[in-house]
């Protein structure tokens, strides 16, 4: 087995069982990956170099064919409510074959960290099989120094293959497509798709496993800085405003995704960002559009003009979560260490689709736990043939498909944590006002920046505020440069009894889906859900 590259000879793939390999090339760099990638015809260059490349059948997250290895260790501390168990025999036949797959391969060993702080860093080995892959996850993940990589040691070892396809009844998976985390042993095994995003999730995963039971707080959010040193987090799903709300010209971007909470603050899990590009402009967004027009920038599923190269990011022929993937320093006003100070602020950010939420509102400790728990959001109407009124979507600590343990340990970290720190904590609604989708109209986003730079500058703590009568939380009643209609949902609807209606109806959705929190949360945590008796009052 022919190796190039920097690695530490007693630790490299022989350390995994891995052996009959035709070569396996360590640590490329940018321009070795970007070479290898166009020599073996993996993708296309774009007309400012980029590299765009196709995902196949899967242009996303399989999320049902992800598995956790049920053993001794894992059996008590995974909420396997929401993780799909693999037999410890299961996986090692899994593994062997594999293994087996990969003889006679040349493969590609990237040594890196998931996280910028350097007491709570996870040392991840990936061995892949395309160059793109390699590429990808050196730009999403932090980079060591050279002089590191000679006593390396990885802690969790990701075996990427897409060309390995996966025999459900022999392997106990769901398909052909695969992807097995053994976390105790600290091996993640991926196979039958090309998705890259597969292995960025699954370094998330294993730091949500292992850094709680240090005390640390893993946060699907992202999170900046101001001038005076004051940290903002930002949680929420897809389409609620966090990429565009955080990525504030004003205030240094830490990070856009994936983050810890510790005792020196907050730290970056990753070294790049992997944003979205459907639909995306200059105009918009200047400083993720500039990306996609710098070297070695991977473009996912996005359509190339055939003659000029240049990407057109409307085409959604593919698929609608068409993305670029890039090392975090193409944002110029970046974050050079990926860390920052305990947050002053947490903003968990809604797109409520059913006009009935706020524009922002002040949370208790308790009340953040109930809607970090919640991690609602609502899908816009007509997204879909045959839907025609919002749908609600609750996908807890705003990231449930990567959290292995039980939502109730991120809810008491983060609860304790914000007591602790004495965090302000705000609920900003990015959705509808004046009625629901279709009839009220889109929150205005000079509102809603208005809204949180007083909230993150410390101003709105003092302005006057109203109890909510549905949520239970404090609204502000007049915040200067804000038409103080919008702070009012109910009186911005024509038809006050409608919005009862509705309120009422969003209210039953947020008790059913909490039902089943109920037993494993305080009482002060239950008491701050919202009451169906309020919403008619």
């Amino acid at each position: 087995m022919k190796e190039i590259g920097v690695r530490n000879p007693s630790h490299g793939a022989d350390r995994f069982g891995i052996s009959g390999l035709e070569e396996i090339r360590w640590n490329w760099t940018e321009p070795q990956l970007f070479e290898a990638a166009i020599a073996a015809g993996e993708g296309e260059v774009t007309q400012s170099g980029a590299f765009a490349v196709e995902t196949g059948q899967h242009t996303g997250r399989s999320a049902k064919d992800k598995f956790v290895v049920r053993d001794e260790a894992t059996d008590p501390v995974i909420w396997w409510d929401n993780n799909k168990q693999m037999s410890p025999e299961h996986y090692e036949q899994l593994r062997a074959d594999m293994l087996e797959h990969a003889k006679g391969r040349s493969l590609y060993g990237q040594d890196l960290y998931g996280g910028a702080d350097p007491n709570n860093r996870l040392q991840v080995r990936l061995l892949v099989e395309y160059a793109w892959h390699a590429l990808f996850i050196r730009h999403l993940l932090i980079r060591p120094e050279r002089h590191e990589l000679e006593q390396f040691v990885p802690k969790l070892t990701i075996i990427d293959l897409p060309n390995f396809r996966a025999d459900p009844e022999r392997h106990g998976c769901r398909s052909e497509t695969v992807i097995a985390c053994d976390l105790e042993r600290g091996e993640v095994l991926i196979g039958g798709t090309s998705y890259a995003g597969e292995m960025k999730k699954s370094v998330f995963t294993a730091l949500n496993y292992l850094l709680p039971a240090k005390g640390v707080m893993p946060m699907h959010c992202s999170a900046n800085e101001g001038d005076d040193g004051d940290t903002a987090v930002f949680f929420g799903l897809s389409g609620t405003g966090k990429t565009t709300l955080s990525a504030d010209p004003s205030r240094t971007l830490i990070g856009d995704d994936e983050h810890g909470w510790g005792e020196n603050g907050i730290f970056n899990f990753e070294g790049g960002c992997y944003a979205k590009t459907i639909r995306l402009s200059e105009e918009a967004e200047p400083q993720i559009y500039a990306t996609t027009k710098r070297f070695a920038t991977v473009l996912e599923n996005v359509i190339l003009d055939e003659t000029t190269r240049e990407p057109d990011f409307d085409d959604g022929r593919l698929t609608e979560n068409t993305r670029c993937a890039y090392p975090l320093h193409y944002i110029d006003n970046a974050s050079a260490t990926g860390r920052a100070s305990h947050p002053s602020n947490i903003v968990m950010l809604t797109c409520d689709a059913f006009g009935v939420i706020p524009p922002i509102a002040r949370l208790s400790a308790s009340q953040a736990m109930y809607h970090f728990l919640s991690g609602y959001t609502a899908k816009v109407a007509g997204t879909e043939k045959g839907v025609t009124e919002p749908e609600a979507t609750f996908s807890t600590c705003f990231g449930a498909p990567f959290m292995p343990r039980h939502p109730s340990v991120y809810g008491n970290l983060l609860r304790d944590l914000i007591a602790r720190h004495g965090v302000s904590c705000w609920l900003v609604n990015t959705g509808w006002t004046g009625g629901k989708y279709g009839e009220g109209r889109r929150m205005p986003i000079a509102a809603t920046r208005a809204l949180l730079a007083a909230a993150l500058d410390g101003s709105l703590n003092s302005a006057p505020m109203r109890v909510d009568p549905v949520f239970g939380f404090e609204v502000p009643t007049a915040v200067p440069g804000v038409d103080g209609s919008i702070l009012d949902p109910r009186s911005t609807w024509a038809d006050t009894a409608a919005y009862d209606l509705q309120a009422e109806r969003l209210v039953g959705m947020f008790q059913t889906n909490f039902g089943k929190f109920e037993t494993h949360v305080d009482p002060d945590v239950r008491a701050a859900a919202p009451e169906l008796r309020a919403a008619a009052e």
